[in-house]
């Protein structure tokens, strides 16, 4: 508890008698460089610096931020007015400029938002407090997307020589690494990787905080034992992700509360189908066991995805056949949301079929810090496996070095979720289902799947305007990846969030802790 303590001393010398927050979860954010990495408690604490055009609220509606109004011209032609008296942490005015380079920089190869950067189309400064979207094809969630790109200072950026987003692949550092200057509410006092990560108020932020915070420490604590006594003692004040197997208790102490609700997110596996050799295994005929669509059948019919909800996650989790982070991204099509079943009889026969009836060995990467139980998921996984004599090594590693890796394609199986705030299907077609193209499409399709069928018809569902063809379009797409298991869906996170019953804080189904919305009563 060491660090906890020593982060309250930090605190306090520059925030005396303010209230503060000091909340964990179990791994860290990647990088201050909002553009260079695209994961959940990397964004988190970005945001709390960094703005968008547009915000979503709490009832997850997108409305105005950096933005005031917009308006779309035409098929092909958005313009945004954006809101006056708008200054950077170091006090240099947000303009046009600004808005103009940071689309640009979101576009660099390094950027994993370069999907969401390329299609809302090129943009142009009109006036000082105007930005017009110019479009190649038509985009009906333009304004959507903008809430996933952060706006830097352009004359900050070019100060600092970190005019490109670092390559997190490559370990690069970078000025903005741990240094920023947004608009947000609160600014970056100071970083230290692995141990804390220290904010306050900005006093001259343009919006209107809904809770009382000062400022805020970020504590990462990876164990889950330490991380609920932190809690249970006192010395932090919120825990993003307590354990499931913590959370009956938790309930249950005074002074202690837990919110819990739906997470957008899905968590699923990927299967390399790109390489003819498996890269991390062994095959008896020397082929990539995971090119043929019986393998990938039969380790999905291999899966008890009930004893892992009941057993393993506490009742926290939702098993889904679904594709999307939302079942409202299949319009609630239940045909697309529905499992293969369990069966280990048919999942050996498909092996044996595929010429695997002595099954093969593989490497699966696994993260161990960033979703609810990821390795003990991958753990289970790799054991009903071993029932059809698929032989799995778990290589479980921190987020630091899992995303690094699995974005270079140096993986042969994987574990992996996607998910935020948005519930329409395109947040995850682009990115991680289609096939890999130009402009980030397919970016987060570490497994290289190829597709066309359903790459032809989600490509169509992104630029059709008219809502029943795009949901047609979508549904069709879904199930044509469905039918081809290009990954295999687990289930969708049930997130609880435990704090002291001093705190208020509006559980979000993004799992996303604003914390302008918070309050501490002390």
């Amino acid at each position: 508890m060491r660090r906890v303590a020593t982060a309250l001393l930090v605190f306090a010398v520059g925030l005396a008698q303010a209230q503060t927050l000091r909340w964990s979860s179990q791994g860290d954010m990647q990088t201050t460089d909002p553009h260079s990495q695209n994961e959940l408690l990397t964004n988190i604490l970005n945001s709390q610096v960094y703005e968008t055009l547009t915000r979503r609220m709490q009832d997850m509606r997108m409305g105005p931020a950096l933005a005031t109004e917009w308006t779309q011209l035409s098929p092909l032609l958005w313009r945004f007015k954006l809101r006056p008296g708008v200054k950077f942490h170091d006090g240099t005015p947000f303009t046009a400029d600004d808005v103009v380079f940071s689309m640009q920089r979101l576009r660099d190869p390094n950027s994993p938002q370069r999907v969401y950067a390329n299609a809302v189309g090129s943009p142009k400064a009109v006036d000082t407090l105007t930005v017009e979207f110019t479009l190649d094809r038509p985009n009906p969630i333009l304004p959507e997307l903008l809430g996933n790109l952060y706006v830097m200072s352009r004359r900050w950026c070019e100060q600092h020589r970190v005019t490109r987003p670092l390559n997190f692949k490559q370990q690069e550092e970078s000025h903005a690494s741990r240094n920023a200057n947004g608009t947000g509410p609160f600014m970056l006092v100071s970083r230290q990787p692995g141990v804390q990560t220290v904010f306050r108020r900005n006093p001259a932020w343009w919006n209107r905080f809904e809770g009382n915070l000062q400022g805020f420490v970020y504590l990462p604590i990876s164990n889950d034992a330490t991380r609920t006594a932190a809690l249970i003692s006192g010395e932090v004040d919120f825990v993003l992700d307590p354990p499931p197997r913590d959370v009956a208790r938790l309930r249950t102490l005074p002074g202690l509360k837990v919110l819990d609700g739906e997470e957008n997110r899905l968590i699923y596996i990927g299967m390399d189908q790109t390489r003819d050799q498996l890269l991390h295994g062994r095959s008896p005929d020397g082929r990539n066991p995971f090119k043929d669509l019986r393998v990938r059948k039969a380790l999905y019919h291999a899966i008890d995805i009930e004893a892992i909800k009941a057993k393993l996650m506490n009742g926290y989790a939702l098993p889904t056949g679904g594709q999307t982070p939302s079942p409202r991204g299949a319009y609630g099509d239940a045909k697309l949301e529905t499992r293969l079943p369990y069966d280990p009889a048919l999942a050996r026969r498909l092996l044996a079929e595929a010429g695997y009836a002595d099954g093969f060995d593989v490497t699966m990467d696994c993260p161990n810090n960033r979703y609810v139980n990821d390795e003990r998921i991958c753990i289970a996984l790799a054991s009903m496996w071993a029932q059809v004599k698929v032989r799995v090594k778990v290589n479980a590693m921190p987020r630091a070095l899992f995303f690094p890796k699995i974005e270079k394609f140096d993986t042969s199986l994987y574990l992996a979720g996607w998910g935020g705030g948005s519930t329409d299907a395109e947040v995850m077609l682009t990115p991680v289902l289609r096939n890999r193209g130009e402009q980030g499409v397919g970016v987060a399709n570490y497994g290289g799947s190829l597709n066309p069928e359903a790459d032809a018809l989600a490509a169509a569902s992104t630029v059709e305007t008219d809502p029943k063809k795009r949901e047609a379009l979508v549904k069709a797409a879904l199930q044509a990846f469905r039918a081809q298991v290009n990954i295999i869906p687990l289930h969708r996170q049930v997130i609880p969030w435990a704090m002291k019953r001093e705190v208020s804080i509006p559980h979000s189904p993004n799992n996303w802790a604003n914390m302008d919305w918070v309050t501490v009563l002390k």
